[in-house]
């Protein structure tokens, strides 16, 4: 295999949503164990909420017609009939009474309104309203929030902080939720050693990216499976492979997707999908050399062996990939920043770049250094904050330009 017929960035993106779906695998759990995950069923409210009338402000629960032409220069005078208490059913109160009510209080029956504290005084058994208000002002109603019945929340959200607590407010302590995707990772190389190796040998350097990509994955939502480091020999790959896959939902092979005498991930992909490789490579740098088959509805890709290269490819296209796979239907907003560009950035037309950046916030505003080095060198990552992307029809970018910058996810 040879890559030749490279794609661009947006024709992986379509390709990945084109080929893959959700796992249809759910599991029920408490809502302390659901934030971040996947709902997997359409929710409806079982009850009202709020389930009685309340008050939105401490003040007096008045029937609102009583109150029609006070002002302060002609208060009305109502009498006053006691205190209601938080968490307590409120009594019945007739024209012409009020009682005290706080932020929240149940609206006791015969009122329809709350006049602010700020706008009354209190004389005995006697309450002045300088101000008038209108039915249903300051009150919160029953069902405002939701009705017995009404539609909540779809399948396919994330359950966030929001979701939970709407949840928990109905009385809802458990759901349905997708199950997560489970990613299998294999390092290739002859070089790697484990890397909770001490002293290397020459040639030696320590497997990272296995670290790198399933904090990735864990981070993107799904399960990690480590299968280790295997030799650049293509029986070896191909039998540790094909035992992982049955076990994953995501294969991935870090390494030995370049074009070498030693680089068998890409047979290795052709024989476990029946040939069905659907990408030999992205018109990107970093990350040139990406792999992508499909057996079933399993992904198997094949990402570079420099540690950048396969952090940045796999931060970018595997959050799309885990996304569908766990049934997410949020729509993604990349986190960006305008900055000032301290100085040039050389490209090559036809293909998308990724340019790390490291950010300062100056008079401001912020400013955005490149942060130039081989893919092949982790450390370059440290302090940088994002990346900005060089799409295909410019050929770099000036110093002094403004420019976006999508930080890392």
């Amino acid at each position: 295999m040879k890559l030749l017929t490279v794609k661009t960035v947006e024709e992986v993106k379509k390709i990945i949503i084109d080929n893959f779906q959700s796992i249809e695998k759910y599991e029920e759990l408490e809502l302390d164990d659901c934030l971040s995950r996947v709902l997997g069923q359409d929710i409806y409210a079982p009850e009202t909420l709020p389930p009685f009338s309340r008050s939105s402000v401490d003040g007096y629960a008045v029937n609102a017609s009583d109150t029609y032409g006070a002002s302060e220069s002609l208060p009305a005078f109502l009498e006053f009939t006691g205190e209601i208490t938080m968490g307590t059913k409120a009594e019945l109160i007739k024209f012409g009474q009020t009682r005290y009510i706080p932020t929240g209080g149940m609206l006791p029956p015969g009122a329809d309104a709350v006049v602010m504290v700020e706008f009354t005084e209190k004389l005995a058994d006697q309450v002045m309203l300088y101000r008038q208000v209108g039915p249903g002002e300051n009150v919160i109603k029953a069902g405002d929030d939701v009705n017995n019945g009404d539609f909540l929340i779809s399948k396919g959200v994330v359950l966030k902080e929001a979701e939970l607590g709407s949840l928990a407010a109905l009385g809802i302590n458990s759901v349905s939720v997708f199950k997560k995707p489970v990613v299998g990772i294999i390092s290739t190389g002859n070089e790697l050693v484990p890397r909770n190796t001490g002293e290397l040998q020459k040639g030696q350097i320590r497997d990272i990216n296995t670290i790198i990509l399933s904090s990735i994955a864990k981070k993107l939502g799904a399960d990690v499976i480590e299968y280790g480091i295997t030799n650049d020999k293509y029986d070896q790959i191909y039998e540790k492979a094909s035992r992982l896959l049955p076990e994953v939902d995501i294969l991935l092979l870090s390494g030995g997707s370049s074009v070498g005498t030693l680089d068998f991930t890409s047979q290795v992909l052709e024989k476990l999908s029946n040939k069905n490789v659907l990408v030999e490579g992205i018109a990107i740098k970093p990350g040139k050399p990406t792999l992508l088959a499909k057996i079933k509805n399993k992904a198997i890709l094949g990402l570079p062996g420099h540690p950048v290269s396969a952090m940045m490819i796999f931060s970018y296209f595997g959050e799309i990939l885990i996304d569908i796979l766990r049934g997410s239907k949020d729509i993604k907003v990349k986190k960006i920043c305008t900055a000032l560009l301290t100085r040039n950035i050389p490209s090559s037309a036809g293909r998308t770049d990724w340019v790390r950046v490291k950010l300062e916030f100056d008079n401001n505003s912020y400013k955005a250094t490149p942060v130039f080095g081989k893919s092949g060198l982790i450390t370059t990552l440290i302090g940088t904050q994002g990346y900005i992307e060089i799409p295909p029809h410019k050929e770099g970018l000036e110093g002094g330009s403004t420019v976006e910058v999508v930080f890392w996810s």
